[in-house]
């Protein structure tokens, strides 16, 4: 193995371990002060608006993996180089090493609501690394060898003395006693790497709010959620309600907050009369209602999964708003997360009457964690991004003219109500059926609203109206179905819908960005 070789696996080792013992550290000052955690979320909010889009599109649900994968793989790729060049120079070597954590610092001391503990992680770190590097490239060379002097000159470098680079410095093959010791000596730096990375995420979920959660009884609603008929599942259709587990999940949340509800508080303020703040207890003391209610994320293709119905518990946000008093002109209810995330939605919208909730659970169990966990908001007919705050502290009135939340510089739209959608579940794009009888089924939506009418095509052939199942209420989506006969040969199947205000979903194709994504699903199958 070349010398080059070894000093770059050093770097990679040495970054490594830096990263574990980061994660110890962060365990006291907080897990998003860790740096690729507090690296990925600058990415994640300073990331132009088109290529955040494109992520969403790809990866979906596992952006937030993709992410940290690809940021690790960086960091990886920038310690190989940093070990190459302890060969030339141990002072561009720490200086490569302070560079690695003076952006760690700056990514963890922005955060929201970071203190100066924060920088912490980064600078332990780097000092592990720097220690590290140091002990891998002595062990890299061997003694009596032509770079031999690299381990002496990694420590002797300073005024007056040499740097790696200052010697001899070739690739002949080291003996084999000298590859073992190295790699012994990489074999236990990766071994720390993990025990330390794997610890600190352990005691990072021992501070969790698990247990907090596991402990909170939902109280009983004095207005139940309708049952849900027996006629809502159509047999090949995705589940009617999804599970928590299977809910769709798309934030900028890289590590989801842990909020205790014994110290959480909700403040209702800005432009009211009246200025509210809400403990747990107050909050528990409030008339619980549940309700079914579909939630859809803008950034949902034509035909996509970002879209999910689950039971939801919680309090009315318009009686509390109510209490409020909004002055005259407030038109924009700001969401804030406790992770100073910002959503905003219509006053107007959230005093009509609907089931808009401070929701506390999901499908009969306290908020998951990665859903909002103590409280968050649940609106029906608006796309999440303008309404559906996790991990909700704040609800400020003020006007749209004052204030753009967080989507809204981004390119995306201030007000966003669900347009209306249908999906084709079975058959699947690319299936193989055999001839004769065939069931089309899908879903439809048009959250406050309702689906009227699903329609299919057949081939460019005329629309055949679908059978739709029943459903709990307009604020969840519908699933249809239509029995067709098919013949041997590439058939083409469209969908489209229409609300009960006799809105059609538009055939003309566009993205999801700015306010939701328009034109008619379709899949193209084999009957053989």
């Amino acid at each position: 193995m070349k010398l080059s070789v070894r000093a770059g696996l050093a770097g990679v080792a040495a970054a490594a371990v830096a990263l574990g013992a980061a994660e110890v550290v962060a365990v006291a000052t907080g897990p998003l002060s860790a740096p690729l955690l507090a690296v990925g979320g600058v990415v994640v909010d300073t990331v132009p608006g088109p290529v955040k889009n494109a992520a969403v599109a790809v990866f979906g649900v596992h952006d937030k993996t993709a992410l940290i994968t690809g940021t690790a793989l960086l960091l990886a790729a920038y310690a190989y180089g940093v070990g190459v060049l302890a060969l030339r120079s141990w002072r561009w070597a720490l200086a490569g090493i302070a560079l690695f954590g003076a952006i760690g610092v700056a990514a963890a001391v922005t955060r929201h609501d970071a203190g100066p503990g924060a920088a912490l992680p980064a600078l332990i770190g780097a000092a592990v690394a720097a220690l590290v590097l140091r002990l891998l490239l002595a062990q890299a060379v061997e003694p009596g060898s032509a770079t031999a002097g690299v381990a002496g000159a990694v420590s002797a470098d300073g005024p007056g003395g040499h740097g790696p680079g200052d010697e001899d410095v070739t690739d002949e093959p080291q003996p084999w006693a000298g590859r073992r010791r190295f790699l012994r000596g990489l074999g236990i730096a990766a071994a720390l790497a993990a025990v330390t990375g794997v610890a600190g995420r352990l005691l990072t979920g021992r501070r969790a709010v698990t247990a907090a959660r596991n402990a909170v009884v939902l109280p009983t609603p004095v207005s139940p959620a309708r049952p849900v008929p027996a006629a809502a599942q159509v047999r090949g259709v995705t589940p009617y309600v999804s599970t928590n587990e299977d809910f769709y999940r798309i934030d900028t949340a890289l590590y989801p907050p842990q909020v205790d509800p014994a110290a959480w508080q909700l403040r209702v303020h800005g432009m009211v009369r009246n200025p509210i703040t809400l403990t747990w207890a107050d909050l528990l003391r409030r008339p619980m209602i549940e309700r079914y209610v579909t939630l859809a994320c803008v950034s949902n293709e034509v035909g996509g999964d970002l879209i999910g119905n689950a039971r939801w518990l919680g309090t009315p946000v318009k009686a509390l708003l109510d209490e409020a008093d909004p002055l005259p002109g407030a038109d924009q209810v700001v969401q804030r997360s406790v992770d100073g995330w910002t959503c905003g939605s219509p006053t107007a919208v959230l005093r009509d009457g609907r089931d808009a909730l401070l929701a506390i659970g999901m499908n009969g169990r306290p908020l998951p964690v990665e859903h909002g966990f103590p409280v968050r908001l649940v609106v029906p007919g608006l796309y999440g991004y303008v309404s559906a705050c996790k991990w909700v502290v704040e609800l400020e009135l003020t006007r749209f003219a004052d204030f753009d939340a967080y989507w809204v510089p981004r390119g995306w739209a201030q007000q966003a109500p669900i347009k209306t959608q249908s999906r084709i579940d079975t058959p699947r794009d690319g299936a193989k059926r055999p001839a004769g009888p065939l069931v089309v089924a899908g879903v439809a939506w048009a959250q406050h609203r309702g689906i009227a009418k699903v329609e299919v095509q057949l081939d460019g052939g005329a629309w055949q109206v679908a059978t739709l199942a029943d459903t709990v209420s307009a604020d969840t989506w519908r699933q249809w179905f239509l029995p067709w006969t098919v013949t041997p040969g590439r058939h083409t199947l469209r969908v489209r819908a229409t609300d009960t205000t006799g809105g059609t979903q538009p055939s003309t194709p566009a993205p999801p960005e700015p306010d939701g994504a328009t034109g008619w699903h379709s899949v193209t199958f084999t009957v053989e």
